[in-house]
């Protein structure tokens, strides 16, 4: 069983509240600082504690956009119950939550022992860093032409087809390095969504999706993470909120004038360095 310090909560906390909404792979992140502390990356402990502390960021989320939540919450039921509110934009994008919310569900829930095994390997997150970057890159080269022909949309043009869309891409994000926040955007950009507007339906989307996994691996492994011990746990999610919805309100400032390509350079510059170190057998793979 993981032997987790407080320091080591503190450390995990902070890499889990900067990177879960930055479009760099917050497990991709996760899994290199367990294996620098000296954590075994493959310990149900471990991989549980990490899916858990994801419920502060996603605290910070609720208490970022709780109004923009109540609002689409509200518009959804009302077209629920009366035809006539179907024509507000929020029921819309509401759809689209809830539509994109289902893939990743499912997905993530049948290959479960996939994920928390054989793809917690540094390999492969050195791969996904300098992969999925070139679909940052195409989806930056989509936004232009769309920007260019004057086709861009904003939040009041999100429709269900959109969720549904960067729904089933987010399912690579289950795979480490690819980043839940790198895909979703890509796609909403790519689609022609404005690039706030795409960033805000991330963060929309990761609600149900990380709440979901926390929870799952936090009843699954209860024993384990009993053994960890409540103090280091809390301490985790404290401060991956703290951290998290500090990352949130620099991201969406950011994003409003600057394209992706930043964080690619540094996602393509930090898999090869990764896989530079595994090819020098500097530090493990698992």
């Amino acid at each position: 069983m993981a032997d987790l310090s407080y320091l080591d909560s503190i450390v995990l906390g902070i890499v889990e509240g900067l990177t879960e909404y930055l479009p760099v792979s917050s497990t991709g992140h996760l899994t290199i600082t367990e294996k620098l502390i000296g954590l075994e990356v493959n310990d149900p402990a471990v991989t549980a504690y990490t899916a858990v502390i994801q419920l502060g960021a996603i605290a910070a989320t609720l208490l970022f956009f709780w109004k923009d939540i109540v609002r689409f919450a509200t518009a959804w039921f009302r077209g629920l119950a009366n035809a006539d509110q179907r024509a507000d934009p929020d029921y819309g994008l509401a759809w689209a939550v809830v539509i994109g919310s289902i893939p990743v569900g499912l997905v993530g829930f049948g290959l479960r022992d996939l994920i928390s095994g054989g793809l917690r390997s540094l390999w492969v997150v050195a791969a996904a860093l300098v992969l999925w970057s070139g679909v940052m890159v195409v989806s930056e080269r989509l936004y232009a032409r769309h920007a260019a022909s004057g086709t861009v949309r904003g939040e009041h043009d999100v429709r269900p087809m959109d969720g549904l869309v960067i729904g089933l891409v987010q399912c690579f994000s289950l795979i480490p390095g690819v980043s839940r926040s790198g895909a979703t955007i890509s796609m909403g950009i790519a689609r022609g969504i404005d690039r706030v507007t795409a960033t805000r339906l991330s963060f929309f989307l990761a609600i149900p999706a990380l709440t979901a996994a926390g929870l799952f691996e936090a009843v699954k492994e209860r024993t384990d993470l009993a053994g960890l011990g409540i103090g280091p746990i809390i301490v985790g999610i404290v401060v991956a909120f703290v951290v998290a919805y500090a990352s949130i309100a620099w991201l969406l400032r950011f994003v409003a004038s600057n394209t992706l390509l930043p964080f690619v350079w540094y996602r393509v510059a930090l898999g090869l360095v990764l896989a530079v170190a595994l090819g020098a057998s500097w530090i493990t793979a698992t």
